[in-house]
């Protein structure tokens, strides 16, 4: 009995939706009959029922079936389903002309009549339904009006429109005005929201519709133009949200309809890349890959790209435990198919290697496994060697050694012109990448990029936490400044280089324009609602042990040539001389062996002759403070 009545609620609605459109087929054939006739027949005029009003009901029905009409729903009518009403109108005529060719071959038909009937029907059919839909609307304006936040909404444009409806659906927000640029929009409405005037005004325009919440409703705007929106915002003193990027939702980063916090990466000045994905996919569709590191910030977004993009298995090397566990769960829940094979272990341990290497049979390894903070590296020099560059040869001579197709070494800026531990090490490792690639193996490739906002351990969750903490933002000096990547958008090149590598190659990515830190602790103060200097103090420390005011992208020695990608440069690689790179590891290993940091950083500069340490800061480094207000505010 139960299911019989859940079965009746279910079709019941649909049976009167057909029964309702057949209805409207009948009226709209007779009402067209009865004018065209009126003049010419007697009363009662055309019949109200004969074999012709049968055939004109059961064609037109089968062709509203085909055409999908009753997959829709009245409530969320809109103008792609009115074009399939129309469209199933004018085959529905097809079929009607058919049926009644074969019958009586039109005898009696006006064809004024059929040449009408379309465009009557589609407005007989859809009326119905957009009343409906408003009706409906208007319903859950009404019902949320006194409970939903008022909302005001700067671009009416098609992102504005779109946002507006989905607040309206949502009930928890009241649309009450929007804001936009363009003078020909101000004075007209949207789903009869009225654009009350430009961007500039929001702070006038809040306070007179009692604006809660802003919502920034322009996802394809510039850095330079979004930093001037958020500072509108700012100036109202309401909180404001964001309507997230298209890509970030094809990403899977963001979902439709959400509103979110504006990001840094928003207000740096950098556009998003996009890969080539035909050819990322190509090379990745079916394959198996080895990450290290692979529940790190750059590890574990590698492997959600290569789930992304048609990777079949994915084997994952991980010392950390907890990291391990969080991304092996996470590939799991995201993608039921794919095959994850997690490993603990140190990439340095030849047994461990030898194994996900037997296990896996990868087709390409990402060794993104390496120790990365640069002051704490500059005290840690025997474990920076042994992670970044003997666990780096263990691994590459054994995936030479097992007929690894490709090994991806993922590297950083800092490699040029070394003048820090991290950068020596991540040198000398791609010597040894280098050096091992025999042009008849094992293609070896090498990446290079700079920073990558909110890794771990990166400024951006450093400066969040001091922000949350109510200040100071140190900085290091007022002049430093480095190139900064999202962590998706350098997974992405680095996978799009992989893709495209030839054999011994150093690849490096475009990082744009670099980025004075002092100007990101500003802007991240300003997002969090407070003002630089005055809410929260910024602090300038000294330049750190390792740390240089500006980075460099390129060596001079290594000649640099465009590649099928705009962003993606690739590099000559240097001269290296085997005999002189082997002996300075087999000194490496037994100093390691001895802990004898005196000889390591004596081999690493013998081995690596533009390797130039910086001294370490002075201990009374002048520090430059903004006084910040004694009573902070919390909002």
């Amino acid at each position: 009995m139960t299911s019989w009545r859940t079965y009746m609620a279910a079709w019941l609605p649909r049976f009167a939706i057909v029964a309702h459109d057949l209805c409207m087929v009948w009226i709209c054939w007779q009402a067209l009959h009865q004018w065209r006739y009126a003049a010419i027949l007697p009363p009662p005029g055309y019949p109200l029922w004969s074999t012709e009003t049968a055939i004109v009901l059961v064609a037109q029905g089968l062709v509203f079936w085909r055409v999908g009409l009753y997959r829709g729903v009245w409530r969320f009518a809109s103008v792609p389903d009115l074009w399939n009403i129309f469209k199933a109108c004018l085959l529905g005529l097809l079929a009607i002309v058919l049926g009644l060719a074969l019958y009586n071959h039109l005898e009696m038909q006006s064809r004024l009549v059929l040449v009408l009937y379309p465009f009557a029907l589609a407005g007989l059919l859809g009326l119905p339904r957009l009343f409906y839909r408003a009706w409906k609307d208007s319903q859950y304006a009404s019902f949320n009006n006194n409970t939903a936040m008022p909302v005001l909404i700067l671009g009416a444009g098609r992102a504005g429109e779109t946002l507006l409806r989905d607040l309206r659906r949502s009930g928890a927000y009241r649309p009450v005005g929007l804001l936009d640029d363009a003078v020909g929009m101000i004075g007209t409405k949207l789903h009869g929201v009225p654009v009350l005037g430009k961007l500039e005004e929001a702070a006038v325009i809040a306070k007179e519709t009692a604006a809660r919440l802003l919502v920034i409703a322009m996802p394809s705007l510039d850095a330079p133009a979004m930093q001037r929106v958020v500072a509108i915002c700012e100036s109202t003193g309401l909180p404001f949200r964001t309507v997230p990027r298209l890509v970030d939702v094809l990403e899977g980063r963001s979902l439709p309809g959400e509103l979110k916090e504006v990001a840094i990466e928003d207000l740096l000045g950098r556009k998003p890349v996009t890969p080539d994905w035909k050819l990322i996919r190509g090379w990745l569709g079916g394959r198996t890959v080895l990450v290290t590191g692979a529940g790190g910030s750059i590890g574990s977004e590698l492997c959600r790209q290569c789930a992304r993009h048609g990777a079949q298995r994915i084997a994952l090397m991980e010392v950390d435990e907890l990291a391990l566990i969080t991304i092996h769960a996470e590939l799991h829940r995201a993608f039921p198919d794919l095959e994850v094979l997690p490993l603990l272990g140190n990439c340095g341990d030849p047994a461990a290697v030898a194994h996900v290497l037997r296990v896996a049979e990868p087709d390409a390894v990402f060794h993104a496994a390496a120790y990365k903070q640069v002051p704490l590296l500059e005290q840690q020099l025997r474990e920076a060697v042994r992670n970044n560059v003997l666990a780096t040869e263990v691994l590459a001579r054994a995936c030479r050694a097992a007929g690894v197709p490709s090994f991806v070494f993922i590297s950083t800026d800092k490699a040029v012109d070394p003048v820090n531990v991290l950068g020596a090490t991540k040198r000398l490792a791609e010597m040894i990448c280098q050096n091992l690639d025999d042009r008849q193996s094992t293609r070896f490739v090498t990446v290079r990029f700079g920073n990558v906002l909110d890794s771990a351990g990166s400024v951006v969750p450093l400066f969040r936490e001091q922000i949350r903490q109510g200040g100071p933002v140190t900085v290091t000096d007022p002049e430093v400044t480095r190139y900064f990547m999202t962590i998706p958008e350098a997974s992405q090149l680095i996978v799009q280089a992989a893709a495209s590598a030839a054999h011994s190659s150093i690849y490096t990515l475009d990082m744009g324009e670099p980025v004075p830190i002092r100007l990101l602790a500003e802007q991240m103060i300003r997002l969090a609602g407070k003002q630089p200097g005055k809410d929260i103090a910024i602090s300038y420390t000294g330049l750190r042990p390792g740390e240089k005011l500006h980075e460099t992208l390129f060596h001079a020695d290594e000649l640099y040539r465009p590649t099928s990608h705009s962003k993606i440069l690739e590099a000559r690689a240097r001269e290296v001389h085997p005999e002189i790179l082997a002996k300075a590891l087999l000194l490496l290993k037994a100093a390691v062996d001895n802990y004898d940091n005196e000889e390591i950083s004596r081999v690493l500069r013998a081995a690596i002759p533009e390797f130039n340490p910086l001294v370490a800061a002075d201990a009374g480094a002048t520090i430059v403070q903004f006084p910040a207000r004694e009573a902070r505010s919390t909002r």
